[in-house]
């Protein structure tokens, strides 16, 4: 199962050239999420202390925009979410419900520091990772800022990219 978990992690852009030693090694200080459909990850404006790697189910990525939640976008097996709590410290920027029954990897901001204390080449290189994930996804969210600006009927971006 571990071994599975660890190729897993290594198709996914933010643990891209990591090696299996040191996701095992994550994996030990990391815990598995089980949240049932129509639950909730976490709100947003919750205090951050993990990100997610979605292993089964989907969700929806909501954002509060007076008094209703707004779709921003759909994630499946594979994709993560929660990140940015590793790297600006503040809370939760959206909500993230459970569309179905969901089991996912949690990662501990503690879990990357011990990283950090065993192997900083490889913690720095999930850094840079996560940063190129969040950068890819800054784009994203440009680009349909634009068009809306420009009165575009319909944003290039498919509605289920990750904005997270």
């Amino acid at each position: 199962m571990q071994e599975t978990r660890i190729a897993a992690l290594q198709r996914m852009p933010i643990f891209g050239g990591i090696r299996a030693d040191v996701l095992d090694f994550l994996l030990e200080r990391s815990a598995t999420s089980t949240v049932p459909s129509g639950q909730y990850f976490f709100r947003e404006d919750d205090k951050a202390q993990s990100m997610f790697v979605l292993e089964a189910g989907r969700v929806a990525v909501l954002k509060s925009w007076q008094g209703e939640e707004h779709l921003l976008a759909e994630l499946g097996p594979g994709d993560c979410f929660g990140e940015m709590a590793l790297m600006d410290l503040y809370p939760r920027s959206a909500s993230v419900l459970a569309l179905e029954a969901c089991t996912a990897l949690e990662l501990s901001a503690d879990s990357f520091f011990q990283v950090y204390k065993k192997d900083l080449e490889q913690f720095a290189l999930i850094q840079m990772n996560l940063g190129r994930e969040v950068s890819r996804r800054l784009r994203l969210a440009d680009e349909r800022l634009f068009q809306i600006k420009m009165g575009a009927p319909h944003p290039s971006a498919h509605p289920s990219s990750p904005l997270t």
